[in-house]
């Protein structure tokens, strides 16, 4: 089923649908029984996912020889609460991506007063 879900999201990224391409591979579905089940990000992606699901289900339905097959749109818009960084957190979370950091405090004597 996966491999028919990214060949039709391929296929539509090479006919210019790009913003459905990224909708389908925006995660992975999850097959239970004849139910496919993606989880997309807002409301503006499910009617954007829900106008082009009729080609999709004739996709996957031809190929996988299951006309049972259905899917299922889950919205989940958690949202993260940003929290306000001070200098010590931007500098760890520097160190962390590149340690190099530190090479280039030292070399050109910059202070962050860690």
């Amino acid at each position: 089923m996966l491999l028919q879900w990214n060949n039709y999201a391929k296929r539509l990224g090479d006919k210019g649908f790009r913003i459905m391409e990224s909708l389908l591979l925006i995660n992975d579905p999850v097959l239970n029984g004849t139910t496919i089940s993606i989880e997309l990000p807002n409301e503006g992606s499910k009617l954007d996912f829900e106008k082009e699901m009729n080609g999709l289900l004739g996709h996957l339905r031809g190929h996988l020889h299951n006309h049972n097959v259905t899917i299922d749109i889950i919205v989940n818009e958690n949202v993260a609460i940003k929290k306000a960084l001070n200098d010590q957190d931007r500098y760890n979370r520097l160190h962390e991506i590149n340690p190099n950091i530190d090479l280039l405090r030292t070399t050109f004597g910059l202070d962050l007063n860690i």
